[in-house]
């Protein structure tokens, strides 16, 4: 489908710019329609049973998602370039080059398999030590030190990084192709796969599977103590999937389990501490006064049984 795409758009340099702008248009609408339905089930719909499930007990304000979103948008652009890139090359280099290939091509079911296999991994070990050195060098911190400002993260705060994040993380699907042959639909739709399970990582409420004392997945829980302990030079939990990378580099928290099954065990996830948690109002998201000023009058909290 999207050599079909490409052939469309064709090989002039200003159609380029013009599907970029096209491809970040849909990416952001899709990016925040997803987590829009995610964030009126858990956040603006909250009730005791998902309170439960939220590793975090307290709500972010209003004010906190209103910069979850905004940086979320402004990292849309980023992200979106070399997919871009990738998609438009496939168009310009097929036939010569190989770059991409459509459908099957002159390749087996295996190797497609295969090589999903092996982009997976490479992708998720790249994505932990870039994210690691993002901790452990002086100026990737700088930048990256952004992202944890959203400590009880919700899920519009997945792409809420700054540029340079964004391209390097994203750069994979333009660089992948350029080493093995690889079918352009499943490499992008492995990109979108990612951006699925970051955007669960990001929910700040745990499932039943993956939870926080499985060994072999990072679980939601797992995310949040990153964002709530990682600081400079301490990286916890870094990985996006496989617990394998920090299992091996010594970067799991090994502090008191908080996660939501625990907290429940130990009496604390009762009716009465909901009844007593305050829940924002996040009317004010539906308002242009306060996404243009970031001005509430007042920060209104609801009681809900």
């Amino acid at each position: 489908m999207l050599c079909e795409f490409a052939d469309y758009f064709g090989d002039h340099i200003v159609l380029f710019l013009l599907f970029w702008t096209v491809g970040s248009s849909i990416y952001c609408v899709s990016s925040l329609s997803s987590a829009s339905i995610l964030f009126w089930k858990l956040y603006v719909k909250a009730n005791f049973h998902t309170w439960k499930l939220k590793t975090n007990p307290k709500y972010p304000s209003a004010g906190k998602i209103r910069e979850e979103i905004i940086s979320n948008v402004k990292g849309v652009i980023p992200a979106t370039f070399f997919p871009s890139i990738t998609i438009y090359m496939s168009r310009s280099r097929r036939d010569a080059n190989g770059y991409c290939y459509c459908g099957l091509g002159d390749y087996s079911l295996s190797y497609l398999f295969m090589t999903f296999v092996i982009t997976v991994l490479f992708t998720d070990f790249f994505n932990f030590m870039f994210h690691r050195l993002s901790h452990t060098n002086e100026t990737l911190w700088r930048i990256h030190k952004t992202h944890h400002t959203f400590f009880n993260p919700s899920p519009f705060s997945v792409v809420a990084d700054e540029y340079l994040d964004q391209i390097v993380k994203s750069s994979l699907v333009f660089f992948i192709p350029a080493i093995i042959p690889i079918n352009i639909d499943m490499l992008m739709g492995e990109y979108s796969l990612f951006y699925i399970w970051g955007m669960y990582l990001h929910s700040g409420h745990e499932l039943n599977f993956p939870n926080a004392h499985n060994a072999i997945i990072n679980s939601s829980y797992h995310h949040y103590l990153h964002h709530a302990r990682s600081i400079k030079n301490k990286p916890y939990h870094t990985g996006i999937i496989l617990k394998f990378w920090d299992q091996v580099f010594g970067s799991i928290y090994c502090g008191p389990c908080t996660c939501c099954k625990c907290e429940q065990q130990r009496g604390k996830r009762t009716y009465s501490e909901w009844l007593k948690i305050d829940k924002p109002d996040y009317s004010p998201l539906l308002s242009l006064n306060f996404w243009l000023h970031g001005e509430l009058k007042q920060l209104k909290t609801r009681k809900r049984g």
